[in-house]
């Protein structure tokens, strides 16, 4: 059973484990065990009863059984001769014995199971009388040895055992920290990341207390988040911490340590992690798994920082891309202002808004649009509120408090309480053409990205006013004949169809002016135009807004009065013939033809009231020029 090889073979492995020469200073705590153990076991043999055992070491270490009380042995003496036996037996590697004043001392060496080698001698020293042979001591020997390897092997599985433990216990912290990790990157949102290294922290140092001191953002209704606050204090390890980029740590408070590690990301430090635990439940080899946490919920929260910011890019875009759709998709500036303000109110989720336009000619702000009612149609001068503020710098601003801070005089933010405020210029041509104000009533309530998205949607709008003046400048020029500035006839016959679709009359009054071609032939063709342009000029201002003139061929003008009958059409008809008498250089006269037509007609068509008009106009002409005739 001594590890040698043959029937008796051990079945574990390390019954052939030996110690080394270099474990000598280990040993004396493995002797001396395996003495007392060897004699608790032995001591009923008559042997232990009449002599005393000890053990010697190669270090001289002396482990002894008690000197039995029926022999008074001189101490000094017996003690000398046995450290002597015990030095001459470990030299010599063999069974020594001495018989001095009748007491026989004998030693035998205590060799290695693998390599035989001395390491100890045992002796024995009894009267001699009672004195024992080589092969019963070499029993004893052999006994106690059997006992010193089975301590050996106790220690050797202790150590094994505690090997293992530690190898587990690094398995299962680095199954625990694969799993934290796992579960922070997991997370698709930095608050969710947040509460879940807390939650992590907690489960792995029950007995502790556990702080996030964020740099940026504030996790509200968790008091174990804080903001940062930068101290001067020189035992302030959280902005030590933060500062340095490094694990800082305090050991003043008795009893406890606090621990104070950045929490990072690869583009910047977000926060720092501090832990206070009772000194009991610490391990220093603990601190790199709680940095490895700490970094690790630095990744993961930049991760969600990212993806949040990611999908506001995201939405910010898909709101930009359908607002612009729908603004591309009017040409008319009202329903435009009308619509961004709708989309406005619902983006930033606002209480109001309101846009105002700059009237060129008045150099004033008119509300175009608002969910206020009674703010639309108002004008307000250039340099008005906030207003004036962005036609002034022609910048987005950005009010976080007006109450407290009232900075300029706003109607807009008295009259609906409002305390947040954020507004943009709208750019038409390079040049401030409006102004969108946004508000609500709770104070710090719109982002910096609030900010920045309604800069960029005011853009948007803009082109889209800028789009809608072209195309309304467009449909001018498309509709309005250059020289009299009248519209063309095509652009008449549309309203007349149109009118008669919906009205319930109307009528039609063609001007000839009298004996053009003579004015042409006369004066020129200058001249002529300029007669043309005098009698449009008149025409022009002696109908309603809601009335429509157009040149309708050379020299002849038409006037369409809608929901007019003939009777007051005469009338309108003379006051434009008699200007034209008085008003004209050179003087020249007109004839005029009148149509009318109600919905009670048979037949109502553009062609009909033009034809009729127009042979009323032929009497005109035919009976003497320069009157009015109706058809």
């Amino acid at each position: 059973m001594d590890g040698t090889i043959g029937v008796n073979k051990p079945t574990i492995w390390f019954a052939d484990e030996d110690f080394h020469d270099a474990d000598e200073p280990y040993l004396p705590e493995l002797y001396k065990e395996s003495f007392h153990a060897w004699y608790e076991d032995a001591r009923d043999m008559e042997a232990c009863q009449y002599g005393m055992f000890r053990l010697y070491s190669r270090s001289a270490s002396i482990y002894s059984t008690d000197m039995p009380e029926q022999h008074k042995l001189n101490a000094s003496d017996w003690d000398e001769t046995m450290n002597r036996l015990a030095m001459q037996c470990i030299q010599s590697e063999a069974y020594s014995v001495l018989l001095e004043q009748g007491v026989q001392y004998s030693a035998i060496p205590v060799t290695r199971r693998k390599d035989r080698k001395v390491f100890a001698a045992f002796i024995y020293a009894v009267n001699e009388r009672l004195a024992i042979s080589k092969p019963e001591l070499e029993g004893y020997m052999k006994h106690y040895r059997v006992h010193f390897y089975r301590v050996f092997e106790s220690v050797f599985v202790k150590e094994i055992m505690l090997q293992k433990n530690l190898i587990d216990k690094e398995a299962t912290h680095r199954e625990r920290l694969f799993l934290i990790s796992k579960r922070l990157y997991d997370q698709i949102d930095a608050e969710s990341v947040v509460r879940e290294m807390l939650h992590s922290l907690e489960e792995l140092y029950q007995d502790s207390e556990i702080y996030l001191y964020l740099s940026q953002d504030h996790l509200e209704g968790d008091s174990r988040v804080r903001p940062l606050e930068f101290r001067n204090s020189a035992n302030d390890i959280v902005t030590e911490a933060f500062l340095e980029g490094k694990c800082c740590i305090d050991r003043e408070q008795p009893g406890y340590i606090r621990l104070a590690i950045p929490m990072n990301g690869k583009q910047a430090a977000y926060g720092v992690l501090c832990i206070e635990i009772n000194m009991v439940h610490w391990d220093e080899s603990d601190l790199p798994a709680f940095m490895l946490i700490a970094d690790t919920a630095g990744s993961a929260f930049e991760n969600a920082k990212l993806y949040e910011q990611s999908n506001l890019l995201i939405n910010e875009l898909r709101i930009i891309n359908e607002m612009t759709k729908r603004l591309n998709q009017s040409l008319r500036s009202r329903e435009i202002f009308q619509y961004a303000t709708a989309e406005l109110l619902k983006i930033f989720a606002a209480d109001y808004c309101c846009v105002l336009q700059l009237d060129r000619k008045s150099n004033e702000f008119k509300v175009r649009a608002s969910n206020l009612e009674v703010l639309v149609g108002k004008t307000y001068a250039n340099d008005y509120g906030f207003t004036g503020v962005v036609y002034r710098t022609k910048e987005a601003l950005i009010t976080s408090d007006y109450k407290n801070t009232k900075s300029v005089s706003s109607e807009l933010m008295e009259d609906t309480n409002s305390r947040s405020l954020i507004g943009a210029p709208i750019f038409v041509d390079g040049e401030v053409a409006g102004v969108i104000l946004v508000t609500h009533r709770d104070a710090n309530y719109f982002s910096y990205d609030n900010y920045k998205l309604l800069q960029v949607v005011s853009t948007h709008i803009g082109l889209a006013v800028t789009n809608a003046s072209l195309h309304a400048e467009m449909r001018k020029m498309i509709i309005t004949d250059n020289l009299t500035n009248l519209h063309v006839r095509h652009y008449l016959d549309e309203e007349i169809q149109r009118k008669q679709r919906v009205d319930a009359q109307g009528s039609l009054i063609l001007v000839d002016i009298d004996f053009f071609k003579t004015v042409n032939d006369t004066y020129g063709h200058q001249v002529g135009d300029r007669i043309l342009i005098q009698v449009s000029a008149i025409v022009r201002s002696s109908i309603r807004n809601g009335d429509i003139a157009a040149r309708w061929g050379g020299e002849e003008l038409a006037i369409y009065l809608p929901n007019v009958p003939a009777s007051r059409a005469v009338q309108i008809a003379e006051r434009i013939r008699i200007r034209v008498e008085s008003e004209t250089d050179p003087k020249v006269t007109v004839s005029c033809g009148i149509s009318e037509w109600e919905a009670s007609h048979d037949k109502i068509s553009v062609e009909s009231l033009f034809y009729r008009a127009d042979m009323a106009l032929y009497e005109s002409k035919k009976n003497g020029r320069n009157r009015i005739n109706i058809g």
